[in-house]
């Protein structure tokens, strides 16, 4: 087998491996000072959720900045989400363990720095919580934001049965 090759099967084996993980749209981008720096606005529907929509912020540093300051790979940890119902709600097969599980993950540096939200559904408050959060390799961030969505009294379809 090629080098080339095995590069293409390694790539599509972890992109297998990655699991079904939310897209982000990017829906809006507001600059913040002249060298360059942003705030994105990004939509992302929820693989398992059908009919909620979150909105997720973070600072996104400009290449002049980076510069400027010579602080290559650090990008600040503040991130904001917000989580609506959007449409007819149907839960898939979604994970009811108290840590729940990540529907949304996106890389915030080379290899030190993930955006990430993950779900946890709340069965005695019969609510959907998405918590957003930086995952760091050495240093965690205690920085996070939280979002609910209530499911008492809506309509909602649970295609394994309600838990």
């Amino acid at each position: 087998m090629s080098k080339f090759r095995k590069i293409v099967v390694v790539a599509a084996a972890l992109v297998g491996l990655s699991g079904s993980f939310a897209l982000a749209d990017v829906i809006g981008k507001v600059g913040v000072d002249w060298t360059g720096n942003d705030i994105v606005v990004e939509a992302v529907a929820d693989p398992e959720v059908k009919g909620v929509t979150c909105h997720v912020t973070y600072f996104d540093r400009s290449i002049i900045d980076r510069l400027h300051k010579g602080n290559w790979f650090e990008d600040p940890s503040n991130n904001s989400i917000a989580c609506r119902q959007t449409g007819p709600i149907e839960i898939g097969a979604i994970n009811l363990s108290k840590s729940g599980e990540e529907v949304f993950r996106q890389g915030r540096s080379l290899i030190w720095k993930t955006l990430v939200v993950n779900r946890i559904y709340d069965k005695d408050n019969d609510t959907l919580v998405y918590l957003i959060h930086s995952r760091q390799l050495v240093d965690g961030s205690a920085k996070m934001g939280i979002s609910t969505v209530p499911l008492f009294n809506q309509t909602v379809t649970w295609k394994n049965g309600k838990p």
